[in-house]
């Protein structure tokens, strides 16, 4: 009987066992909270915005009104940026300029007013007229576009966007400001690690070299991007000779009969997990690999 008693309190343990771990399992998994927003200061009227979700973005407060230069990844983060800029300037968001298309950059678009202009490459509204689907985000696609360069006036401030060709995706552009000798680079400039080259958006790794010569033709010494913090001309220098060694190296490999997985063995890549909706993104040696094969 002993036994028996001992059999039925060890199944009710295993039942509960189970039945908690299957609890926890379908709890959902909680977000982690962004860093707050921190706005800097790093021109005479020119600044970055770090944290919140999204990559950073920033905005140049002109005498009438405010420019803005991406957006974060969701309209919460917006918003909180927008409130950092109210206590800067009471004047209102005329232009938001977009460096590219990709969702840490534009999904909190609708964090800011309807009211104001878009401004973004040709190519860039294309990819974000593919990915906005639903009607809130519609409303903002970009209203103004261009090809090669365009230039926004602010009472006497020049600000250029300009496009030097495939790079990242096909529609970057960097917003530079020649008087304050700096520039807006979104996702041409990494830190750190390997820059991503999306070829779904018609990137090129190719591209990305000649679109980072041109940016050191620029008259400019501080360049702001996406994820890190801001660059000189001798950080983009020496990103130019690494995506060089790499492309050498691997045609060096290709012509030697290696295989893709070899060469991503010989590059130690570690392959980065399916994004949601099962994209993933390739590795910058898997797209040189595939550039010089010239398979899609």
């Amino acid at each position: 009987m002993k036994k028996n008693y001992k059999l039925f309190f060890l199944a009710i343990i295993v039942l509960y066992l189970f039945i908690y771990i299957n609890a926890q399992q379908q709890q959902p998994t909680a977000k982690p909270t962004p860093p707050p927003i921190t706005v800097s200061q790093v021109r005479a009227d020119v600044y970055e915005v770090k944290g919140g979700s999204g990559a950073n973005c920033g905005f140049f407060i002109g005498e009438k009104e405010v420019i803005a230069i991406d957006a974060k990844m969701d309209e919460e983060s917006t918003k909180q940026m927008i409130a950092e800029i109210r206590k800067l300037t009471p004047n209102p968001i005329k232009y938001v300029l977009l460096t590219h298309s990709d969702g840490d950059h534009v999904n909190g678009l609708t964090g800011f007013p309807q009211d104001m202009l878009i401004v973004a490459h040709q190519e860039t509204r294309k990819h974000m007229d593919e990915a906005f689907k639903e009607a809130k985000l519609r409303a903002y696609l970009p209203g103004l576009t261009f090809f090669e360069r365009l230039k926004i006036y602010s009472g006497s401030k020049v600000i250029e966007l300009l496009h030097f060709g495939p790079a990242h995706t096909s529609g970057d552009a960097v917003v530079y400001f020649p008087e304050e000798k700096l520039a807006f680079l979104g996702d041409l400039f990494f830190r750190g690690r390997d820059p991503l080259v999306h070829r779904q958006k018609n990137g090129s790794s190719f591209g990305l070299i000649n679109f980072l010569k041109e940016i050191l033709k620029l008259d400019a010494d501080t360049f702001l991007n996406g994820h890190s913090e801001p660059a000189n001309k001798a950080e983009i220098e020496a990103l130019i000779k690494s995506l060089e060694e790499k492309q050498a190296k691997i045609k060096a490999l290709i012509q030697e009969g290696k295989s893709l997985d070899e060469i991503k063995k010989a590059f130690n890549v570690e392959e980065r997990p399916p994004q949601p909706g099962g994209r993933r993104f390739m590795s910058l040696i898997e797209v040189i690999y595939l550039e010089l094969t010239e398979k899609k």
